[in-house]
């Protein structure tokens, strides 16, 4: 039996296209050109890192400058042997900072430095191939002080060359970048265009930066430290000038509050800012996230909980992680917990307002009450901190929750606007407390309210409470006005709806027309019984059930509802019964049914025909005489 073995396979290493590369680097993983500044600015940060771990004594210097097309970047950093610049400039995903590969992290002591570098993905200077033709790195090594400098020139069609140049050509130890724009990139390497995202991406660096626009004047600062911040202020109130105009100038707007975002176990420090205008809780707010000085990305949307809606952030990290493209956060269990962190913060913020200055806090409701009521619906905890200081427009007038409780403990609502307009006047004379639930998330919180306030009812207003609460007429008088009550009574019976005599005020509502959620639905039954067919008129016919009906309250207080109720004719009374149930009804605002317009036609032509006819009459008469 013979046995064969495979033959050994040859392995080969991937051909890259450069410019497909660049294609991917510029269209899909940056959301920009301009990324290609951060690029520059991270390797001339980590060069001098890297530097300084060798020497700590070394000088720095970081100085940009850009100039008819052209943008150049020079460092006073570590630099690179001709070994490394073949190794380490043209390997995709190979990084300088990267030990095991002959770079400067295999030398003891200096693997720790590595968590100082921005850069953790090793594409490096092809990044910058986005806006440039041609790159030119002129570099030299601090770790070899006897090797010659070092020329390294690439092209955007994927080819380089190295070779070694005069001591003389840089006596120091260092690198300087040469990018020359392409065609149609000319605007990204604009002297004025290169500061600006200079700024934008490196005010926060802990090396000083500086930038030369070409024309001989004296170089300006890129950088700005410390964050503001972290910046001693003479009074509070000047830190809150401070961070005021910061917010301007980042956002855009004039904050209503800042909040210190100071976590010193997870490496964050920064501020929030509290919009002055009200925002949707859907919409993702963007915040500014600085990786160890370097701006990550103006648009994080997963830094903050999703209920701190009102507030846009800047804050500065170094153990928070970057995706792939440094562009964003990467969501995992650490962002997690500082989203937590940060969130309690806020809370805080919230809970410190609600303790100890009540009139800002009442100012920050006034403008996000509506979001705030939409988050508090999903978050128990920010319910339980808000919902006392959450204004709602009550009997009582527009108070807190907190308020209004203190008069009330059984507290009705209403579930529309008109429901409780109509209400409101009433109720307030009578001592009923009744909250307008009809706005956006307001039925909702009500209903959570007894979860955090156990001793408080909460109930949707029916008309049986409100007609508790309004005063009987004594006996004698509803007994005589007996054979008047079971006229209107018998008029509206085909209106599903009974009426009552009371005493209230105001005395200027001669009728209120009442029903709750349950009468409501009684109401439909009937008009749908009276539509359908002999099948479904036996269906909802044998739903029916001892549900209230609506009522019809009259106001024995008011002139016109006694001036009716004395009136001799029985048909007239009747017709007056009518309108005051079409006017009550109108001021309710609810939908009218067919049935509903008919005997509000019927009523008006009647009582047309009555005053028509008693005209006629009288005339009669002053003929007669």
């Amino acid at each position: 039996m013979t046995s064969t073995s495979t033959p050994p396979s040859t392995p080969h290493s991937f051909q890259v296209d450069l410019r497909g590369l660049v294609d991917l680097l510029s269209h899909h993983l940056y959301s920009s050109p301009r990324v290609y500044v951060r690029e520059l600015l991270q390797n001339a940060v980590d060069a001098i890192t890297a530097r300084h771990a060798l020497d700590p004594a070394a000088e720095v210097r970081i100085r940009l400058s850009a100039s008819a097309g052209r943008v150049t970047i020079e460092d006073s950093g570590i630099g690179l042997t001709a070994a490394e610049a073949h190794s380490l400039l043209a390997t995709i995903g190979r990084s300088s900072k990267r030990g095991g590969d002959g770079s400067d992290l295999d030398e003891p002591g200096l693997e720790a430095t590595r968590q100082e570098f921005l850069g953790q993905f090793g594409i490096g200077l092809l990044a910058c191939f986005v806006v440039a033709r041609q790159i030119r790195v002129v570099t030299r090594s601090a770790r070899d002080p006897q090797a010659a400098p070092v020329e390294w020139l690439a092209t955007d069609d994927g080819s380089y060359t190295v070779r070694e140049l005069p001591h003389e050509a840089r006596p120091e130890p260092g690198t300087t970048v040469v990018l020359e724009a392409r065609p149609g990139a000319t605007e990204w390497a604009a002297p004025a265009k290169v500061e600006e995202l200079a700024r934008d991406y490196g005010s926060l660096l802990p090396y000083d930066i500086t930038f030369d626009d070409g024309e001989g004047g004296e170089p300006r600062p890129v950088t700005d430290r410390p964050a503001v911040w972290d910046r001693a202020f003479p009074t509070p109130a000047a830190r809150r000038v401070a961070l005021a105009g910061h917010c301007a100038q980042l956002f855009g707007f004039t904050p209503l509050d800042s909040i210190d975002l100071d976590l010193p176990v997870a490496g964050v420090r920064g501020v929030a800012y509290v919009l002055p205008e009200p925002t949707s809780p859907a919409h993702r707010a963007g915040h500014r996230v600085h990786l160890k000085g370097m701006l990550l990305t103006d648009r994080a949307d997963n830094l903050l909980p999703d209920w701190a809606f009102f507030v846009r952030a800047v804050l500065d990290t170094d153990t928070l992680r970057p995706t792939a493209s440094r562009e964003n956060l990467y969501d995992d269990e650490t962002l997690a917990a500082v989203r937590d962190a940060l969130g309690a913060r806020v809370r805080g913020w919230l809970a410190e307002l609600a303790a100890s200055d009540p009139e800002r806090l009442a100012a920050f409701l006034q403008v996000h009450h509506l979001g705030v009521k939409s988050m508090a619906r999903h978050d128990s905890e920010l319910l339980g901190l808000m919902l006392p200081w959450l204004p709602f427009e009550t009997s009582d007038g527009s108070m807190s929750l907190q308020e209004f409780a203190a008069a009330h403990t059984d507290i009705h609502f209403t579930r529309t606007v008109e429901e409780f307009r109509q209400i409101a006047p009433i109720a307030a004379a009578h001592g009923l407390g009744v909250i307008n639930a009809g706005y956006t998330y307001d039925a909702d919180l009500l209903a959570l309210l007894p979860a955090v306030r156990p001793e408080l009812k909460v109930t949707e207003l029916d008309a049986g409470a409100v007609t508790e609460r309004l005063d009987p007429v004594p006996t004698a008088t509803e007994l005589a006005l007996a054979p008047f009550l079971a006229t209107a009574r018998t008029r509206l019976e085909a209106q599903g709806c009974d009426v009552v005599l009371r005493a209230f005020q105001p005395v200027s509502v001669p009728a209120l027309y009442l029903d709750d959620r349950q009468a409501r639905q009684e109401r439909d039954r009937t008009a749908a019984l009276e539509s359908a067919d002999s099948l479904w008129s036996g269906i909802l016919g044998s739903l029916r059930g001892s549900a209230p009906r609506a009522r019809l309250v009259l106001n024995h207080n008011n002139p016109l509802i006694r001036r009716i109720a004395a009136l001799p004719d029985e048909a007239l009374t009747g017709t007056a019964v009518e309108s005051l149930y079409g006017q009550a009804l109108l001021m309710s605002q609810r939908p009218l049914r067919p049935a509903d317009s008919t005997l509000l036609n019927r009523a008006f032509l009647g009582l047309l025909e009555w005053a028509t006819h008693s005209t006629d009459a009288r005339d009669a008469q002053e003929d007669q005489k």
